[in-house]
């Protein structure tokens, strides 16, 4: 990326942010990894929202609400007659979409958010109508309906202007969907169980595949790769919960990442990871500022009031160039990521000419880390 661009989107709102050196940490493996499997499962449904004051649906607009509408009506045993034109104001065509934990079992409840496909204004004090949430293989795993709790409001006037707080077309229910099915899972009949990390590395897949065999018994993990560490377990499932419980809570401690620096060209963040090194390097960093000021001079004919000229304005610019002075530091070999941020605010540096320094360190070779923008 350009430093020019880079800079420019950074601006005045950069923010360096300095990770030093920390002693390492124990972590427990239930914040490093997860069993393999043991995960939650996508729902999404469609579904009416009635009840509005008014703010639903222009349904000359969304066809699809009044058709909803027919063949729900048509369930209930209502026959709407051809031709009949529907203007419902107090309904809204919905998406529902939740989150089906693991190991959820029929009868519990899960939250939902409610979310408008038309354009519906607000959802503000509308209730949900029975809807099925289907799983990716198409099957119903719950049924949804409550009253929503909308965290936003609007407000219009007769002249067109309105105020909108937050975001009033969508919504969530607490415990809005009861669960219909289980998701099927081979959690109990496997061999063993797989410890997925959630940051791969492989001194960490090592050392947790170790503290296991020290702690269990030899042979009962095996590090696969940086990422899965497989783990021999009881196949009775009381036995299985138990030992899982006692593995997650034992401590690692986990291998220190790689030396990188992350930039935020949006934000402008930056930040330095504690393996960060610099090779010896000279730097000398300045710009150039460019000054324009308009001062428009006013042109009066020679005769004053006469029919043979006219007042006008001609425009005046004045160009400055100032260059600021620069300053050159140096770099001592293994310079670590504390000396680098005191060297910069040393010569007195803004944070947005770190970010040009990190650049031209880097295509330089003389930045030891992987610069990285997002």
């Amino acid at each position: 990326m350009n430093t020019k661009n880079l800079l420019s989107r950074a601006g005045s709102a950069l923010l360096v942010f300095a990770i030093v050196a920390q002693p390492a940490l124990a972590d427990r493996i239930k914040d490093l990894a997860a069993v393999a499997g043991v995960r939650s499962n996508q729902l999404a449904g469609y579904g009416l929202v009635v009840g509005l004051n008014g703010t639903g649906d222009q349904t000359s607009q969304t066809p699809f609400t009044v058709q909803s509408i027919k063949n729900m009506l048509t369930q209930f045993g209502v026959t709407v007659p051809d031709g009949t034109s529907l203007q419902l104001k107090n309904v809204a065509a919905v998406t529902i979409h939740a989150d089906l934990p693991p190991f959820v079992k029929p009868g519990q409840t899960i939250d939902i958010t409610v979310s408008s496909i038309g354009n519906a204004k607000s959802l503000r004090g509308g209730s949900l109508l029975m809807a099925p949430l289907r799983g990716a293989d198409g099957n119903v795993y719950a049924i949804a309906q409550g009253n929503l709790i909308v965290g936003g409001f609007g407000a219009s006037g007769n002249d067109g202007s309105s105020v909108t707080v937050n975001i009033p077309s969508a919504g969530r229910i607490p415990n809005g969907a009861t669960v219909e099915r289980t998701v099927p899972s081979d959690f109990h009949a496997r061999e063993s169980i797989l410890l997925n990390l959630h940051t791969p590395d492989f001194t960490t897949s090592h050392r947790l595949a170790t503290l296991i065999n020290e702690t269990v018994g030899e042979g009962t993990a095996q590090a696969m790769d940086p990422v899965s560490v497989s783990v021999r377990a009881p196949t009775d499932a009381n036995q299985r919960t138990s030992f899982l419980a006692y593995l997650e809570n034992l401590e690692v401690d986990p291998g220190q990442g790689s030396a990188k620096v992350i930039i935020n060209s949006r934000t402008g963040t930056v930040v330095i990871g504690s393996h960060v090194q610099v090779s010896p390097a000279a730097v000398s960093h300045g710009s150039l500022v460019v000054t324009i000021s308009e001062q428009p001079l006013v042109s009066q004919p020679q005769a004053a009031f006469s029919d043979a000229g006219q007042t006008v304005v001609v425009p005046s610019s004045q160009v400055q160039i100032t260059e600021e002075d620069s300053s050159m530091f140096l770099f001592a070999p293994g310079t670590s990521l504390d000396e680098i941020v005191r060297t910069v605010n040393r010569v007195g540096a803004a944070p947005g000419d770190l970010v040009a320094i990190l650049e031209a360190l880097k295509q330089a070779g003389a930045l030891r880390a992987e610069l990285v923008v997002i």
